[in-house]
């Protein structure tokens, strides 16, 4: 077997590795925020979940607080949404006064650390940025080894005849290992916000303190959110999908 044969296959069986890895180990950022605490998912369709979140990297587990009688006859404890389900996701809430005092003094250690973050943490989150943007070169590496070994010799025979699976295990590593680093939401970070929703043929702004993001959802907490039948607001913190959300105004 040549060299450049043997140099191709290992690199394509550890970005395999390293993508199967991450992929069962990553979870959403955002998401994972709201780990154990007691949650309402909003769906698009307007079906409302409430329970205590469990996050895993393929989808969410909503733990009731009491048995739910379907109307099938059989009882229901939780409620599982799988990762390919996130698109139905308009919202995920978690309302102040709904917190115990264990989960409510977590909140404000995580809001001392975010809100109008000192010079220190902001360098900190600069460098995890710069080497989030250098992990992310992995793929363009990994891509251009594989795409230079393809017009050589039993390599390229080799890669092509497998270019569907070595296509599958690129996309696993972007999915991984992509930040989505947006500079206009690192500017507003820890600062106070106003997050524009399209819902339909609506827009609705929520305005609260950007706490983070990643490539699928915006993390925003103390807003004011009113429930479906409910006579007025409550505080609560919001995940939304970035698919249907943005950053619109500063609301310093």
């Amino acid at each position: 077997m040549s060299d450049s044969l043997t140099v191709t296959i290992f690199v394509v069986l550890a970005a395999a590795i390293i993508g199967a890895f991450l992929k069962g180990r990553t979870r959403d950022k955002c998401l994972k925020s709201y780990e154990d605490d007691l949650v309402t998912l909003i769906s698009s369709e307007g079906k409302v979940i409430y329970g205590r979140l469990h996050v895993e990297s393929t989808g969410l587990e909503f733990a009731y607080q009491t048995d739910h009688h379907d109307n099938d006859g059989h009882v229901e404890t939780s409620y599982l949404l799988y990762r390919h389900e996130y698109p139905s996701i308009h919202s995920i809430l978690r309302f102040h006064d709904e917190m115990d005092e264990a989960h409510k003094i977590e909140r404000e250690k995580a809001l001392k650390r975010v809100y109008h973050p000192n010079f220190f943490r902001r360098t900190m989150r600069k460098m995890a940025n710069f080497f989030k943007t250098i992990r992310d070169s992995v793929m363009e590496v990994v891509n251009l080894v594989i795409d230079q070994a393809k017009t050589r010799g039993p390599a390229g025979a080799f890669l092509s005849s497998k270019d569907k699976y070595i296509s599958r295990v690129k996309t696993d590593m972007i999915n991984t290992i992509s930040t989505a680093y947006e500079p206009l939401y690192e500017r507003h970070i820890g600062l106070r916000v106003v997050v524009e929703m399209q819902l339909g043929e609506r827009i609705v702004e929520y305005c609260g303190i950007l706490k983070d993001y990643t490539a699928d959802f915006i993390e925003v907490m103390d807003i004011q959110y009113t429930l479906k039948d409910e006579e007025g607001p409550r505080i609560a913190d919001i995940i939304v999908p970035r698919k249907i959300s943005q950053i619109r105004h500063s609301a310093e």
